[in-house]
């Protein structure tokens, strides 16, 4: 198998009962870097809490704008800018790339707002929704095929989804909003990652965004909403170090899901919901009504079957592993 073989194998491989291709070496650097990502996203809600009375296209155009510089910066101290020229030669590259963009911006006013408005369990329900939206388009996108445990797992959560539409009397947009968009996120990426590093990835969205984000301060500012220097130095620092608080997880998110299955990614991830709940219940006060801790259980089930199913997939893989011929072992 060639190094592009073996890269585009890793781009395909998700739930199913393939072996991973990437090197074990690979692979256990890339499962660290994703339970740091996950693990720094579940503190958010504290951090994004304390940045009110900015409201969150401001936070969201301050992300932005930090991000860029501190991804600027460390190209420059490393002195890494000869992948710019080549990149302006790959048009489907580009396209991919801003297409993530536009994902991740979407996730994190989504997001923000949620968080700022007193409704971090939605936005942890979305978190918790994301794995089975994750192994959903594994299906529909990927072309990957589930066994039945994991066809339960889904559906369990599509009656989730119906039971608190139905109890709280609206659809839960924010929490679908955030699984939906973060799950394409993440197949976006885990499609353009293998050809570009994480920062240069990161550098490149929010290049695409940096406009944005400038319209986005200009008309807060118009209206009068610009929070930015009005609230003491610890709040202007809070909302400069957004650069770094935003960069970190999401290159070390960039590097795991170049290096593991995108199911392993979904596996993963309920850390941060999880994390995000007990810091909206326990640390910022948020009341959770029983219909919601009753749809929360069945997502939880849901989580549970497709824990359990991957946890066999993974000792039937490991079993077959030690029964191939040592020649045909991959690489």
């Amino acid at each position: 198998m060639t190094s592009t073989d073996r890269t585009d194998a890793v781009v395909t491989t998700g739930a199913p009962s393939g072996l991973p291709t990437a090197p074990h070496g690979e692979v256990g650097r890339g499962t660290l870097l994703g339970f740091a990502a996950y693990g720094l996203w579940g503190l958010f809600p504290l951090y994004f809490d304390v940045l009110r009375p900015a409201g969150p296209w401001e936070i969201l155009a301050h992300r932005i704008l930090w991000t860029l510089l501190c991804c600027v910066v460390v190209l420059l101290v490393v002195r890494d800018l000869g992948w710019v020229r080549p990149l302006l030669r790959r048009p489907r590259l580009l396209a991919g790339t801003a297409a993530a963009a536009v994902l991740i911006a979407v996730n994190w006013v989504v997001y923000v707002a949620a968080v700022t408005s007193g409704n971090t369990s939605e936005a942890a329900l979305g978190y918790f929704l994301n794995p089975l939206v994750t192994v959903a388009l594994g299906v529909v996108v990927l072309g990957e095929r589930l066994r039945p445990l994991q066809w339960v797992a889904v559906a369990t959560g599509v009656v989730a989804g119906v039971y608190l539409a139905v109890t709280g009397g609206r659809v839960p947009w924010v929490a679908l909003t955030l699984a939906v968009s973060f799950a394409l996120y993440g197949l976006t990426k885990k499609k353009v990652g293998v050809s570009l590093d994480a920062i240069h990835g990161l550098t490149v969205e929010t290049v695409v965004l940096a406009p944005v984000a400038v319209v986005l301060l200009l008309v807060v500012g118009a209206q009068g909403g610009l929070e930015f220097g009005q609230h003491g130095p610890w709040h202007t620092s809070l909302l400069v170090l957004s650069g770094v608080v935003t960069a970190v997880p999401l290159l070390c998110f960039a590097a795991a899901a170049r290096r593991i299955p995108l199911v392993s990614i979904g596996l993963i991830q309920f850390i941060t919901p999880v994390m995000q709940l007990l810091c909206a219940v326990l640390l910022l006060g948020e009341h959770m009504p029983r219909e919601r801790w009753v749809g929360f259980g069945i997502v939880w089930l849901a989580l549970v079957v497709l824990t359990v199913d991957s946890l066999l997939g993974l000792r039937g893989a490991r079993a077959s592993r030690r029964d191939l011929p040592v020649d045909d072992c991959p690489r």
